[in-house]
C-alpha cells in the first residue's frame, strides 16, 4: 500500500535509506535550500522555497496559492510505487500541511478533520501551516473544511523538531 511519510531535515538521510522512498518533497526557506538529493532524479523531488509564516512579513517568503499548486502537482506525478517522503526543517509546519493536502487531495471524500485526527494521533507535535492548508483548501475546493480542521483537533503538543511518521496513501473507511 502506497504510504506517505513525514520526517525533519535531520532524519530524511537515514528515512531515504531505511525506507527508500520514490519521491522527494522539501520545503525549506530560501535562505536554507538544500542541493537536489542524490538518491532522486531531479523530477522526483521537488524543491520548495517557502518560509514557514502565516501571515506576510517583510523579507521572508510566505506560502501562496503557487506553492500550494505544486504540491498538489507533484502528487498527481506520483506513481505511488514507493512511498512519498516530504520534510520541511522540523517536521512539524509546512510538511504536515503537504502530507494533509496530499491525503486530502487522493482521499476527496474523506472528512477533513479525520485526516488530520489521524495525523495528530501518530504524532501529537504536528501544527500543519495555515496559510499553505488555506490555498489547498481553496484549490481542492474544499470550502474551507481543511482550515476547520486545524481549529477543530486544536492545539499541537510543544516541540522543536518532529520524528518520522506515516500514513496510508489511501485512508480505509471505517467499515474498512
Amino acid at each position: 500500500m502506497p504510504r506517505i511519510m513525514v520526517t525533519p531535515l535531520s532524519l530524511v538521510d537515514e528515512t531515504v535509506r531505511a525506507h527508500a522512498p520514490s519521491h522527494l518533497l522539501t520545503l525549506l526557506g530560501p535562505d536554507y535550500m538544500i542541493e537536489h538529493h542524490g538518491a532522486f532524479a531531479p523530477p522526483r523531488h521537488l524543491r520548495i522555497q517557502v518560509n514557514d509564516i502565516a501571515a506576510p512579513i517583510a523579507g521572508q517568503t510566505e506560502p501562496s496559492a503557487g506553492h500550494a499548486a505544486r504540491v498538489l502537482a507533484f502528487v498527481d506525478d506520483w506513481d505511488r510505487s514507493a512511498p512519498m517522503l516530504i520534510h520541511c526543517w522540523a517536521g512539524i509546519s509546512r510538511s504536515t500541511a503537504s502530507m494533509f493536502m496530499a491525503l486530502c487531495k487522493l482521499n476527496p471524500e474523506r472528512d477533513e478533520t479525520d485526516i488530520l485526527a489521524r495525523m495528530r494521533r501518530l504524532a501529537p507535535h504536528i501544527a500543519p501551516n495555515r496559510l499553505l492548508t488555506a490555498h489547498a483548501d481553496d484549490l481542492l475546493g474544499r470550502g474551507g473544511r481543511m482550515v476547520d480542521a486545524l481549529d477543530a483537533v486544536g492545539p499541537a503538543r510543544p516541540a522543536s523538531e518532529g520524528y518520522l511518521f506515516e500514513l496510508p496513501a489511501f485512508i480505509p473507511g471505517e467499515a474498512d
